[in-house]
């Protein structure tokens, strides 16, 4: 089991209680309460990861290893009272929450040290007590949530009763060392802390980067030694790392450099265990609440239904067979980096027509209001086709309408009129609706927006063949409407994959961004959305339908 994986186990299980909610509708409150509790245990699920280390140590310089962006400051002494957590945020800030009842404050992440620094919050008389840091990073995305403790060594009472007041929300301790001068005092005391709440520790000896390999190995036994004598059976053996040179190869996307830097080995380690571990424990014990509630009725039918999804769901889980039913994209499209979709435009040819659309709309409705000419003109078309027509009485003043529009009247009245004579002396199907309505290549705008719809996927294929693989990166999400027609465009195999594996990735992503938002609603939970999130559903029906106000008609009519 994976991330997605695991995240998708528990999309499946929102379904599932989805189903228990409507088929609980009318069992009373305490139904119903049990239901909202178990989506709220869904909605407020996340790998807790609490690291320690003294200060000059490298945290900052591992998470952001971790994170796989240089974003935390590094080199600053926080205040030992001051818990900094990194979680995931469609934008990057920082939340400042304060001691008692003042309201939390948004900062820059570069205005971070002012709140959390002994220089410039001595004493914290600024009372603060926590400062969540918001990054879009993937693996915060995902669910790993990371809890920074203060660095030691300033005032060890005072930071073992902060990190121990963390400890029971904590998965698993990360606790980093580094080869100057392996574990401290201070960090034998946090190894003794984790023996006695029983919390898996990952020690990481940080700077390998800085020792030869004799002395990497001299570290690595003496540290494996001490974990031990302190930690007994549970201890693992510590990872050497270079966060610095782990950090250097993602940015570069170099995989066998994050590798010798031993990032990857730290971070599958984690995955591992905070999924083969905690979170499998998790998702059985999860089973056997939702399991609880369907026994409350057993003669229930959807009750019982719900019961035989969630027991087939235990034994895949026990199986090791794969968990979640749910679709999942193609290997290519899962692993592209489609960035934050916040910063992904609309559709640039809905944007395109809409521009081109309304600069038209706006210089036609002033023409009819004033020009006689154009009046006419205007009536020997029959005006706009119907949806350009609505489109123009959003713009349109009344006077507008009342100056422009009585020429169209008259012409369409002496239409009626000649079919009524027809009419009159027998005559069959006296009246098409072409001769009151323009057909699709005789509405002016619409004959403006295809002409547009085809010069925009022209220059637009012309760029992608120009520069494939930063064009194509930087495209944005083309609606379905007119994907078919930027692919047909494309004429090139290899450049077709690339655009179609980074849609499917767009909409994949969206997917994800929905189902956590409806898990999140339903366990009334919805200030813990992202703004992906929330915005995911408009988002949803502009790229399948496209931007409002965008009509391009596919055939005559």
């Amino acid at each position: 089991m994976d991330l997605r994986e695991y995240e998708n186990a528990k999309f499946e299980l929102a379904e599932q209680l989805r189903a228990l909610s409507e088929a609980a509708k009318d069992k009373g409150d305490p139904t119903g309460e049990k239901i909202r509790d178990l989506f709220v245990r869904l909605a407020e699920d996340r790998f807790n990861l609490a690291i320690v280390g003294r200060f000059g140590r490298g945290k900052s310089s591992l998470m952001n290893a971790l994170i796989g962006v240089e974003r935390l400051p590094t080199g600053i002494l926080p205040l030992t009272s001051v818990i900094t957590t990194v979680v995931y945020g469609s934008t990057e800030k920082v939340i400042i929450h304060y001691e008692g009842r003042h309201l939390a404050t948004e900062i820059t992440l570069d205005e971070l040290p002012q709140f959390i620094t002994q220089r410039t919050n001595p004493g914290n008389v600024r009372g603060v007590r926590t400062a969540e840091v918001q990054l879009p990073a993937e693996i915060l995305r995902r669910g790993f949530h990371f809890v920074d403790t203060p660095g030691l060594g300033s005032a060890i009472a005072e930071n073992t009763r902060t990190t121990e007041s963390f400890l029971p929300e904590a998965d698993a301790m990360l606790v980093v060392t580094s080869y100057d001068s392996p574990l401290s005092e201070e960090e034998f005391a946090v190894l003794r802390l984790a023996a006695r709440y029983d919390r898996r520790v990952f020690m990481v000896l940080n700077k390998q980067d800085t020792v030869t390999q004799a002395q990497r190995e001299e570290g690595l036994a003496y540290v494996n030694e001490q974990l031990q004598r302190v930690l007994g059976p549970r201890a693992s053996p510590p990872f050497s790392v270079s966060a610095r040179d782990g950090l250097a190869a993602k940015l570069e996307g170099n995989p066998e450099a994050v590798r010798q830097s031993g990032m990857a080995g730290l971070e599958e380690a984690l995955v591992s265990f905070l999924l083969e571990g905690k979170r499998r424990a998790f998702l059985a014990s999860f089973c056997e609440r939702v399991l609880d509630v369907t026994r409350l009725d057993p003669s229930d039918a959807a009750f019982a239904a719900v019961a035989l999804e969630v027991q087939e769901f235990l034994h895949r889980l026990e199986a090791d067979s794969g968990v979640a039913h749910l679709p999942r994209p193609h290997l290519a499209a899962s692993t592209v980096d489609v960035g934050s979709l916040q910063e992904l435009e609309p559709c640039e040819i809905c944007q395109r027509i809409q521009s081109v659309s309304f600069d038209f709309l706006c210089r036609y409705q002033y023409e009819l209001s004033v020009s006689t000419q154009s009046q006419n003109r205007h009536a020997q078309a029959r005006g706009l086709c119907v949806t350009h027509t609505r489109q123009l009485a959003q713009l349109a003043s009344p006077r507008g309408v009342a100056v422009g529009y009585p020429a169209l009247l008259e012409a369409l009245s002496t239409t009626l009129e000649r079919a009524a004579r027809a009419a009159s002396v027998g005559v069959q199907d006296v009246l098409d609706r072409k001769d009151v309505l323009p057909g699709t290549y005789e509405c002016a705008l619409c004959r403006l927006c295809m002409d547009t719809l085809h010069e925009s996927v022209v220059d637009i294929a012309r760029s992608l063949r120009q520069d494939t693989k930063h064009q194509a990166a930087s495209l944005s999400g083309i609606c379905m409407l007119h994907l078919p027609a930027l692919v047909a465009a494309l004429e090139d195999a290899e450049l077709t994959e690339r655009v179609l594996t980074r849609e499917a990735a767009i909409l994949s992503r969206l997917a994800d961004d929905l189902r956590r938002y409806a898990t999140k609603h339903d366990a009334i939970r919805r200030q813990l959305a992202s703004a992906e999130e929330t915005e995911a559903a408009d988002r949803t029906l502009k790229l399948i339908a496209g931007l409002a106000n965008v009509h391009v008609p596919w055939s005559e009519e």
